[in-house]
């Protein structure tokens, strides 16, 4: 079985019900008839059923859900909700924000209505952010949000490596690096059922350069093993450093990985983004993602040119995340 193949059967196992709030896109509303017609999630697709239906065709299931965002009592519900918990926030205020699909989306997933949120073939990333900061909030002890790939790497065998983060954190501090590495493991080992091993990722291993990016690395390596003390982890490691045991042997022969990291943490956007891109396409791997993490209940983002296929497997994705929500 593929590490595909496998995701999808433990969704299946328990299918979860997601919230979609693009139901204008045509794609977003085959996904969701994929995901009822297999089993997989429990798709809730906000939109007008008449245009849900005409999108969907012949590919229409029962399974699909559709909610009204323009439904009167539940916008008064929510912007009750939401001004209740946002200090400073009218109810006046909180309903023109509800009012717009990814916040009547996201606060489904705030009241329980929805277990997980699934948006951004039509809206940019940082709409996505920002309606589930401030609906759903972030998980206690985390101050942002952030993302990982699964990268599946042609075999056989099939092998995963997981990158961080590599869509949304720009420049993360040492301690939102920290943050990055602690949850990326919490994920890895709830999808992929592995240990993790991670690897804080520079230009320098242990001390080979002196810089202030390799301090601020070095800097989240001690704050990984404040925040989680078993977590094996070491930095500051070349990417060589990290995967190879010939290489590691040689530049960290005390590193705990021992060349054998199955997550990568990169110390910014730019090498993180980079680095993925270069391995889908240089290396023929399977980019599965971006898979947002931090929020206290799974909101994930997807990009504007997301298949079909894509959309069905971040869904499940975040179906699984659900077990390891706060």
């Amino acid at each position: 079985m593929s590490i595909r193949q496998l995701l999808m059967a433990r969704a299946r196992a328990r299918p979860r019900r997601i919230a979609f709030p693009e139901g204008e896109d045509q794609q977003l509303v085959r996904a969701a008839c994929r995901l009822a017609a297999e089993g997989i999630a429990r798709p809730v697709v906000l939109g007008r059923e008449e245009q849900v239906r005409v999108l969907a065709g012949r590919e229409w299931s029962e399974g699909v859900e559709i909610a009204d965002p323009t439904d009167a009592e539940t916008l008064a519900r929510y912007s009750q909700i939401y001004a209740a918990r946002r200090q400073g926030v009218s109810e006046g205020i909180a309903l023109r924000l509800v009012r717009r699909p990814l916040f009547f989306g996201a606060m489904m997933v705030a009241t329980g209505a929805a277990d997980a949120m699934v948006a951004g073939l039509t809206r940019p990333t940082a709409q996505v952010v920002t309606a589930a900061a401030l609906s759903v909030g972030y998980q206690e002890g985390i101050s942002q949000a952030s993302s990982f790939f699964l990268m599946v790497l042609p075999g056989p065998p099939e092998q995963v490596l997981v990158f961080a983060d590599a869509a949304v954190a720009v420049d993360p501090s040492a301690a939102e690096l920290a943050e990055i590495a602690v949850l990326t493991s919490r994920n890895t080992r709830t999808l992929l059922d592995i240990e993790p091993r991670v690897a804080l990722l520079s230009f320098s291993t242990h001390g080979s350069a002196s810089h202030p990016r390799v301090k601020k690395v070095r800097e989240a390596l001690e704050r990984v093993r404040e925040l989680d003390p078993d977590l094996i982890c070491d930095g500051e490691l070349q990417a060589d450093a990290a995967l190879s045991s010939r290489v590691a042997g040689k530049k960290c022969p005390d590193s705990p990985l021992g060349g054998e990291a199955n997550v990568l943490v990169f110390p910014d956007l730019d090498s993180g983004n980079i680095a993925y891109k270069l391995t889908q396409y240089l290396a023929g791997a399977q980019a599965i993602g971006p898979i947002m993490q931090g929020f206290r209940k799974p909101v994930c983002d997807l990009s504007r040119g997301a298949s079909v296929e894509d959309i069905v497997d971040v869904a499940a994705i975040a179906s699984l995340q659900v077990s390891e929500a706060v």
